[in-house]
């Protein structure tokens, strides 16, 4: 079955944008992997406290275990959690850079953080080798889930792997379409390539 598509722009015309970011939290809750359009691409979002819903992206993505996903985050707050020990340089980028297209890839000691309470499965995608990534996205819709969420958000880019990165709902279709929940169409991504990884 392919993905239902949400018209991001009529939504956001009628008012019922809330209804949109409503209707992807229950995806997310009900363990469904859903694609977010992004400032960069489009991306593909799990709760990453749920590890069958992470395994269910896996299978989306066609990827390997070993190449990790980003955890998104509302905020630099919500980043310490998971990375407690996260150096100054870190956090003036954080805060300089944050919400937008920059993903911190941090050394995280899992025992002392956050990441210890998510499911197995899910650490080892997310913090398989000792480094974490982490990204606020500018994007109102995936804050805004977010901030209806009892966690973060398993993401990666909405993409089979190997192929190129979607900037467009069309795309996401064409790649995933058939094995994702549903997908938010806000047109074109801003920027069109994916987000600076700062080690």
């Amino acid at each position: 079955m392919v993905a239902k598509v949400i018209d991001v722009a009529k939504a956001r015309t009628a008012g019922d944008l809330r209804d949109v970011v409503h209707r992807a939290v229950q995806a997310l809750s009900e363990g469904k992997v859903v694609g977010f359009p992004t400032e960069t691409v489009y991306g593909l979002a799990a709760s990453a406290l749920d590890g069958e819903a992470v395994e269910r992206l896996s299978q989306a993505k066609g990827r390997a275990a070993d190449n990790p996903y980003t955890l998104a985050v509302k905020s630099l707050g919500d980043a310490l959690d998971y990375v407690p020990q996260m150096s100054p340089l870190a956090q003036r980028l954080a805060r300089r850079c944050w919400p937008g297209p920059l993903t911190l890839l941090l050394e995280v000691d899992r025992a002392n953080s956050l990441v210890a309470r998510l499911p197995e499965v899910v650490q080892q995608r997310v913090c398989p080798n000792g480094t974490l990534g982490l990204r606020v996205p500018a994007s109102p819709l995936v804050i805004d889930a977010l901030r209806l969420m009892t966690g973060p958000l398993a993401l990666t880019s909405a993409n089979q792997s190997g192929s190129s990165d979607p900037v467009t709902s069309e795309e996401v279709l064409e790649q995933v379409g058939e094995n994702i929940e549903l997908v938010l169409d806000d047109g074109r991504c801003q920027f069109g390539q994916s987000s600076t990884v700062a080690l």
